[in-house]
């Protein structure tokens, strides 16, 4: 990363290091000034990447372990490609329109989650399977837990420098990656990377490839496994494709039933719908309500108005910051979606201008009739929630397909039918934000139930002909590559 006539310069990092291309896109903070320059490499400079990582082996699982947790501290506090933890922090904050305060959080869980990788990746391993394939209980046979595959393509998004937790993972486990960038916020993808880098990591190892999005296939293509941001229509794209992960948008939805005192939890509910600005895919979307839902959503707005409008440097910043043009978008498609819903915030609009070219989105808060409404399904990048009616008939139907569920609920029939929908894919019972996480949670299933199989195996006495040459079998455990 250099500087050139002001703008910060984002290369490539290929196979053979930092590559500048011909064709390079602006990177525009919020309020509309270039601040960096993109390089966007060619589908040939991708598939030639791609064939040299394919081509690389891992290191030690030991000293993968060791690498990652020096690049956690790289990425968290040394000046990398440039830039201090300081000067990086307050650039996504200007590019992504998030707070300071929300980029700084994300550094931290970005550092924990490369420490402690190796940690992470192993909670999905069976528990019979063998260590390697020099356990001693080969003999009697059993599982081996392998990669599925050797090379890993990331589509990465650019709402929140948090997407780049979960690729870790995989580096962990042996995998090279590919990350090709967002264009909004390619910052985090490169910074990660090049701290992967200094730390020990090899050129053709992890790499961070750029591309319009046509060149963008070939990253898919050229993978053996991909992980893939986007919306409904991504999801449905590569739906049935074992090869591909998808990341759509989460609906995460809370659940109070009647046996419940909510308004003891009005702070926490306000938290999960605002906290990372509501851009996160754990934000909370839609509040079912057993009874009336309307003193709940009236507590709700009231909480929720008080957050300010501030530019995304301020240290006090919680919401979204968008162009004007864009946050204006938003919000007439917000009035236009909300249709008969009954708006208890964010009815007049929710783009607030900052009048230097950039508006805050503000929280909106609605009233639905009925918990089947089409607009509970709607997810937007900035506080917005649905507040709906909802009974033990009405059941598990209208709360499907969520991310994150959490059962404000002393029913342990509703906890038993929740975790038992497939389509629910976490389940928080209690006083618990959908945001919250811990080591050893699943974030949708473990990452490394995608990554990796187990194979059977078995290993026999047999006498052989011509004897090693040490005549014994090797004392030293080989590693699986």
């Amino acid at each position: 990363m250099q500087i050139q006539h002001g703008l910060i310069q984002l290369d490539a990092l290929g196979p053979q290091g930092a590559y500048r291309a011909r064709t390079r896109i602006d990177v525009p903070d919020v309020r509309g000034t270039v601040v960096a320059e993109l390089s966007q490499v060619p589908a040939l400079f991708v598939s030639r990447a791609m064939s040299a990582m394919r081509r690389s082996r891992p290191m030690p699982p030991s000293a993968r372990d060791a690498a990652l947790r020096v690049a956690a501290d790289l990425f968290s506090s040394a000046t990398i490609a440039g830039l201090g933890p300081a000067e990086y922090q307050e650039i996504v904050s200007k590019v992504s329109g998030l707070g300071v305060r929300v980029i700084r959080q994300s550094t931290a869980t970005i550092a924990g989650h490369c420490r402690n990788a190796v940690e992470a990746a192993g909670y999905a391993s069976p528990r019979g399977v063998l260590a390697d394939h020099n356990d001693p209980r080969g003999t009697t046979g059993g599982g081996v837990w392998v990669r599925r595959g050797r090379l890993l393509g990331v589509h990465a998004a650019g709402n929140h420098p948090a997407v780049h937790c979960h690729w870790l993972e995989a580096l962990a486990l042996g995998y090279s990656i590919a990350v090709r960038p967002s264009r909004r916020e390619p910052f985090t993808a490169h910074r990660l990377v090049s701290a992967l880098r200094e730390a020990g990591f090899e050129a053709d190892q992890v790499a961070f490839l750029p591309t319009d999005h046509d060149a963008a296939d070939e990253v898919l293509r050229a993978a053996d496994l991909s992980i893939v941001y986007g919306g409904d229509d991504v999801v449905r794209k590569y739906a049935g494709d074992r090869t591909v992960l998808t990341n759509g948008p989460g609906r995460s939805k809370i659940v109070v039933t009647a046996d419940c005192d909510w308004r003891s939890q009005v702070d926490m509910l306000a938290d999960s719908v605002s906290r990372g600005g509501g851009t996160g895919c754990v934000a909370t979307t839609a509040i079912y309500v057993d009874g009336d839902p309307a003193p709940l959503a009236g507590a709700l707005a009231e909480r929720l108005s008080r957050i300010p409008s501030l530019p995304p440097e301020d240290d006090r910043a919680l919401l979204p910051v968008h162009p004007c043009e864009s946050a204006n978008r938003i919000s007439d498609y917000l009035t236009t979606a909300a249709g008969d819903a009954t708006p208890m915030l964010g009815g007049d609009g929710v783009a607030d201008d900052l009048h230097d070219g950039s508006a805050a989105l503000r929280p909106a808060v609605h009233l639905l009739s009925s918990p089947d409404a089409r607009q509970a399904r709607i997810e937007l990048p900035f506080p917005c929630v649905w507040v709906c009616p909802w009974s033990p008939r009405a059941g598990v139907e209208p709360l499907k397909d969520t991310l994150v569920l959490t059962a404000m609920t002393a029913s342990e029939q509703l906890t038993g039918e929740l975790l038992a929908e497939p389509t629910i894919r976490n389940v928080y019972v209690g006083s618990v934000p959908t945001y919250w996480t811990g080591p050893g949670v699943p974030h949708d299933d473990y990452l490394a139930a995608f990554l990796m199989e187990s194979k059977g195996f078995v290993r026999r006495p047999l006498a052989l002909r011509y004897p090693c040459r040490t005549g014994s079998v090797p004392s030293q455990p080989i590693e699986l590559t």
